[in-house]
């Protein structure tokens, strides 16, 4: 399942909508709750970044951010 995540590259600075960035992440589990868990956890073990949210996309959803950004999978 594609998670796209939104995070604060910098964690001295209160976060603002201005400079949330975003991620996709590609994770193998079985339900949506266990991808954030996971994904947060990655994260946490990977970066310092403030993570604001994190969200399972559906294949529409996953179709639209290809179309429409710079979809790219990050991988650790």
């Amino acid at each position: 399942m594609i998670f796209k995540v939104f995070y604060q590259k910098n964690k001295s600075r209160s976060p603002r909508r201005e400079t949330t960035q975003v991620m996709y992440l590609d994770l193998d589990v079985k339900d949506e709750k266990a991808g954030v868990i996971a994904g947060r956890e990655i994260l946490a073990q990977n970066t310092d970044y403030v993570v604001e949210f994190i969200e399972g996309l559906s294949d529409d959803a996953v179709a639209y951010d290809q179309e429409n950004g710079n979809f790219e999978i990050t991988t650790f």
